[in-house]
């Protein structure tokens, strides 16, 4: 699939005026606070560009679709729907806001921060944009690249949806369409930054790059786990699979699926300790629950500096308990209930990448695919003949 990025592909060497040597973390807290009237405002744009009723002050969710784990049963929708594939990224969420003001990026907890971010609409015969976008909604994940010789790092922003367009909301048509429309999103921008070299505006001094997200056939998944994704300058933990003529679902989207590799699953537990006992508190329909009969091994860390954070852990099915991997500070919620059994269902249904592979080297011989993959890979080798004249 064509690259969109504005330096190359995820990985590619940095310039150096986007260097630092300030170590980049995923929970850096990025942008600039907006008043609580504006913030407010951008909220009730997103709930009606997602077609979602506005829930009480202050407990409205994260609307971003979510995947789910892949476990034996949903595996075969695989069968049943046409889908792609990615990569899934270890970064950090966020969807991004533009507006003619500003650009905004919106993290899990429904802050909004602004940062300094040009997205110009079609440039006009003199090079110049006659205008920005204005209320585009887009949805992505920031990873940090990292070349593994001079260790440098970069940031990046992965855009991987797209839900308005200028006010337009999109969220009806097909995936497939909306990826392709991203390209009126990030192509100005480079026909601006690297032909028209704009005058009056320093796109080296933004805070992070950005790029549309590739997604593959599922005919090339053995290359993009064996070749792709051991090159990547940033962590990835697994593959999406993305159905290629689904809408855009909010919140979490059982169609939506993630596959991770077996000792990456996880849970977003909320810790306590009270009286020497370890709590770890999930949430169900919107109240806590304590998950009975189960500890953290912290592996050397003193668990009290825990207490009260959302904390990553994953499961030792060796050892029958927990194991701390991260604190979680771009979430102030633990996983739903229902999140976590659908990751135990996952992890004790045990897809490993060969039973993966076997199953999709089978699913993609199906007539639903067969066609499809031999009609999308001679539009591929058009679309790339015509960039390359």
């Amino acid at each position: 699939m064509p690259d969109d990025d504005d330096d190359g592909v995820p990985g590619s060497p940095l310039h150096e005026n986007h260097v630092t040597d300030t170590i980049m973390r995923n929970d850096d807290v990025l942008g600039d606070e907006i008043p609580n009237d504006q913030q407010d405002a951008f909220r009730q744009f997103c709930f009606r560009t997602l077609k979602l009723g506005v829930g009480a002050r202050g407990h409205m969710q994260f609307p971003g679709s979510h995947p789910v784990s892949l476990n034996r049963e949903n595996l075969q929708l695989l069968r049943q729907r046409y889908y792609y594939a990615t990569w899934k990224a270890d970064g950090t969420r966020y969807m991004m806001l533009i507006t003619m003001d500003g650009c905004y990026l919106i993290d899990r907890s429904l802050n909004f921060r602004r940062v300094q971010m040009r997205f110009p609409c079609r440039i006009t015969k003199d090079g110049m944009a006659e205008k920005t976008h204005h209320f585009t909604l887009l949805d992505g994940e920031m990873i940090i690249d990292t070349l593994p010789d001079s260790k440098k790092q970069e940031r990046r922003y992965l855009i991987y949806d797209l839900m308005a367009i200028n006010g337009v909301s999109v969220i009806e048509r097909p995936f497939y369409e909306r990826w392709k429309m991203l390209e009126k999103v990030i192509e100005p921008r480079n026909q601006e930054r690297f032909q028209s070299r704009n005058p009056y505006y320093r796109y080296d001094m933004e805070p992070f790059r950005v790029r549309r997200k590739d997604f593959w056939l599922l005919s090339t998944v053995t290359k993009l786990l064996s070749e792709f994704i051991p090159k990547l300058s940033h962590d990835a933990d697994g593959l999406i699979f993305q159905g290629w003529d689904d809408p855009y679902i909010p919140r979490t989207y059982e169609g939506l699926l993630k596959w991770k590799y077996a000792e990456l699953n996880s849970v977003d537990f909320l810790f306590e300790i009270d009286n020497d006992c370890q709590l770890l508190l999930l949430y169900e329909r919107g109240k806590r629950k304590l998950l009975e009969g189960y500890r953290v091994a912290f592996e050397g860390l003193d668990p009290l500096h825990y207490s009260g954070k959302i904390i990553e852990c994953s499961w030792d099915s060796d050892r029958q308990e927990w194991i701390f991997k991260r604190i979680r500070t771009d979430k102030s919620t633990p996983n739903d209930f229902n999140t976590y059994r659908k990751v135990m269902r996952s992890i004790r249904d045990n897809i490993t990448e060969d039973v993966l592979l076997n199953e999709i080297n089978e699913i993609i011989c199906l007539p639903l695919y067969a066609d499809r993959i031999r009609i999308d890979s001679k539009a591929h080798i058009h679309t790339n003949m015509a960039r390359r004249r």
